[in-house]
Order: structure tokens, then C-alpha cells, then sequence
């Protein structure tokens, strides 16, 4: 085989290969997690909250990362001594966090809340509430 046909067949081989690696990306791995369809995020209770929409950023272990961003640490965090500092943070999503509440219910924000407050080294007892986090929720607009 002379080097245009083995280049030929190098660069055919190199095309099928691309073209199958495309096709596999559009495909979900069979065991890839499942993800929250639609615009509200459908995990219940703090801890699954947390791993499957806040561990991303904040990491499993809460003790955040530096990196193309800065995530800071919610383990052993004194900030979250206040529960209306993290609705904040939730609800609001001040600087380069989005304002995830508006993908919750008041009860997956409470969960959360209440969550990241009782572990990681955070021991703050008190609670907050669904009725509160609605509370706290900015009005909409009227019509």
C-alpha cells in the first residue's frame, strides 16, 4: 500500500472514529445520574438537595474550591450561623451564585437551609421554616 492510500485509509479511520465519538456524546450514559427535568428541581430532603445541585459548586465535602471560580467553604462556616444570611444566598444568589430558590419550593429551600446548617461541621439548631422562606420570597409584581 503506497503512503496516499495509507493516508487515505488513516484519515477515513480518523473520521469514523470522530463521527462515533460524536454520536456516543449526544447519547446519556445508561448510568449517568438523573438530572431535574424542566425549571424546578425535583430532589427532596437537604442532604439530596445538596449532593445533587449545591455539592457541584461547594463540593461533596462543603469545603469549597478555588478555581475558573471561587466557591466557598459552608463547612464549619460561622456566616451560617445566621439562617436569613443563607435564605439569602439562596433565594438571591449574590455575585457569581445563581438565585437557585427560584428553582425550589419553600420546602426544598428550608430542607437545604436547615441541611447545610446541621452538618459539615455546622451545628446551628435552629430551624427554618417553608412558611418563612415564603415569607422571605420577594412579592411578585401585580398585574
Amino acid at each position: 500500500m503506497g503512503a496516499p492510500m495509507r493516508l487515505h485509509s488513516a484519515l477515513g479511520m480518523l473520521v469514523a472514529a470522530a463521527l462515533v465519538t460524536a454520536t456516543m456524546a449526544q447519547e446519556p450514559a445508561a448510568e449517568s445520574p438523573t438530572l431535574s427535568p424542566g425549571q424546578k428541581f425535583a430532589e427532596q430532603g437537604g442532604a439530596a438537595i445538596y449532593a445533587n445541585v449545591c455539592a457541584a459548586c461547594h463540593q461533596p465535602d462543603a469545603k469549597g474550591a478555588v478555581g475558573a471560580g471561587r466557591y466557598p467553604a459552608l463547612a464549619a462556616n460561622a456566616k451560617l450561623a445566621s439562617a436569613d444570611y443563607v435564605l439569602r444566598l439562596i433565594l438571591d444568589g449574590p455575585r457569581g451564585m445563581p438565585p437557585l430558590g427560584g428553582m425550589m419550593s419553600d420546602e426544598q429551600v428550608a430542607d437545604v437551609v436547615n441541611y447545610v446548617r446541621s452538618h459539615f461541621g455546622n451545628n446551628y439548631r435552629d430551624r427554618v421554616s417553608a412558611a418563612a422562606v415564603q415569607a422571605a420570597r420577594a412579592p411578585s409584581p401585580s398585574p
